[in-house]
Parts: structure tokens; sequence; C-alpha cells
């Protein structure tokens, strides 16, 4: 039988399918149901930074200094965050280590360097086998160079692992001025892993009510390629793991990333389209590819189609916008 399994951050996980951050892992009963499902590991639902600097501060008003970034969002955190946020935060780690084997990795969704990363240490000593900062530095301030916004990322890396031992990932937006650089620049930091991309809730407009709404808060099959393109890119130049996120929907999607380099995928939008059970349809899909393929473990078959040793290396770049648009349409 095919091996699946795979080393991300260090850690051996029995097959590459991350239970991404969400609503889905915020309890026991669904951390157990992951498990029981097939998941290779699990990345609890992010605690914000938002709810750090709460409970540290304690004072709305503090909380709006000129030095925080978003202060509106404390908008949602008065008055539906609870009081014990953090503390139960802990306790679900506590929790989840002691009910599941597979590897528990905590999350804290992130802007700033401040304050805050004290925390990182709590989530370590409460038994979170990894911690993910998933870190999005929106480039709309006009008064802020994309050098300013790009250095947010290494001073949380920085700040973060002066404080735990566990491995840490990044996970991160496309973004960038020089997203190929950026990418191999964050790499050579102390950071395990980097998780491309980050998901953005995207803004619509409420035409009657004149109103901003959020849209396209699932990921369709079709967001595949973005992370593609980049792990396929960045496969062999980088320094740290690499997984991939948004898109992946099904079987083929997950050894289309594992072609391209991937060491794991994290998922969500599938998980709440079809449900935890849709993992084994996946890992069916997988290991049926690979016994027709011939081929024995994830190691050897990863990387084969990156733009680092595919046959058609220039698909990942402009010649394929040419190919299909230049002259005679679809």
């Amino acid at each position: 039988m095919a091996d699946l399994s795979t080393t991300y951050l260090g850690l051996k996980l029995r097959n590459p399918i991350i239970a991404a951050s969400s609503g889905l892992t915020n309890s026991i009963d669904d951390i157990k149901d992951f498990e029981k499902n097939g998941a290779g590991a699990i990345v609890l639902k992010s605690i914000f930074e938002e709810e750090i600097r709460r409970e540290l501060e304690r004072n709305l008003g503090d909380m709006q200094m000129d030095t925080f970034l978003y202060p509106e969002t404390m908008d949602y955190y008065d008055n539906f965050a609870e009081d014990d946020s953090l503390t139960n935060y802990l306790r679900l780690i506590s929790e989840a280590k002691k009910e599941v084997k597979i590897p528990i990795i905590a999350s804290i969704n992130c802007t700033t360097a401040e304050k805050w990363p004290y925390y990182a240490e709590t989530l370590q000593d409460a038994g979170a086998d990894a911690l993910e900062l998933n870190v999005f530095v929106m480039p709309s301030d006009f008064n802020k160079t994309s050098s300013e916004n790009e250095q947010v990322y290494f001073d949380i890396i920085n700040e973060v692992k002066k404080l735990v031992n566990i491995p840490v990932s990044l996970k991160i937006s496309y973004y960038s001025s020089n997203l190929g650089a950026f990418i191999q620049k964050l790499s050579k930091t102390e950071v395990d892993g980097l998780v491309l991309f980050n998901r953005f809730y995207s803004p619509d407009i409420d035409i009657n009510n004149f109103d901003l709404l959020s849209t396209n808060v699932t990921s369709t099959p079709a967001e595949l390629s973005i992370s593609l393109r980049w792990i396929g890119i960045m496969y062999n130049r980088v320094e740290c793991d690499l997984a991939a996120s948004t898109g992946i929907h099904d079987g083929s999607a997950i050894i289309k990333q594992i072609l391209a380099g991937a060491n794991a995928v994290e998922i969500a939008s599938a998980f709440y389209k079809n449900g935890k059970g849709i993992i084994k349809d996946m890992l069916d899909d997988i290991t049926g590819w690979m016994d027709k393929k011939d081929f024995k473990s994830l190691n050897e078959f990863r990387g084969k189609v990156s733009q680092d040793q595919a046959q058609n290396p220039a698909a990942y770049e402009r010649v394929q916008f040419m190919k299909y648009f230049s002259g005679k349409g679809l």
C-alpha cells in the first residue's frame, strides 16, 4: 500500500491533509472528528492579536492608540469575544492533546509584533505541537513603503522565535512587490514553514443599502492555480517547508500540489461544503493514483513538476498567458 506520510515543520504526519484554521477546528468534538476521518494534523481556529491585546490592555480606549493598526476590529471583540477567550484557547489545546494523537497546531492571526508575542509561549506551554502565524498587512497605507510593510513579517517572526522552541510557520498573502524574493527571504529566517496563501474576506457592495459586504467566503477549485504556481516556483528555492492552501477540494488537487513541491496542504472550504468525510475520498484518490503510477511514497513524486524540474518550466511564467490569449482568444 502507498505510504502517504509526510514531514511538515519537523512533525511526522500520517498524510499531507491538514485541517486549516476555521470554525470547524474550534471544538474538541470537531477535532476528534477530523482525526477519525483521517486528517494528518489540525490547525486550531485562530486567536486574534486583537483578542490578546484586549486582554492585556483591558481598555478599548487604549486599544485605539495610534500604534494599533486596526482599532475598528475592537467593535467586534468588545461585543462578542468572551473575557476569558485566551484561557479557553489554552484549555482547547490542552484537551485536544489528551484526546487525539495527530499534531495540534495553534494559530495566531496578527498584523504587528507589538505587545502580544508573549502569548505564543503560553500556547507552547499548553502543549501545542507547532504555531502558525497568519499574517496579512494590507498594502493600503499610502504613507508606508513596500519595504516597511514587509518588515512587519520579519519583526513578527523574530519576536515569536525569541520566546518559543516549537516549530513556527508563517501563513502569508501574495500581495508583494517582489513575491518570489520575499518568500525566499522569509525562508531564510528561523521560520520552519511557509503556507501559501492565506484567504481574504473579499468586499462586495450592497447596491440597495449602500453598504459593504463580504463575498466569496469559501474557495472554489478554480482558485487552486494561485498557490500551485508559487509552490511550483519556490520548490527547491526556499530553506523551509512549504504548505499549500486555498482551492484544494479533491484528491487530484492535493496530488498537484505535491507534484509542485508542497510538503502538506491546508483545507477548510471543502470541509464546509462536503463534510469531514471527504478526507477519506481524498486519501483514496491519492492512493489510487499512486498505485496506478507505481509510486510508493509522496517523496517519490514531490516536486516532480515544479519549475525546477518540469519539462516546460516556462509554463509557470508569462508564456502561458501569451499562448492562450495572444490572438485567437479562447
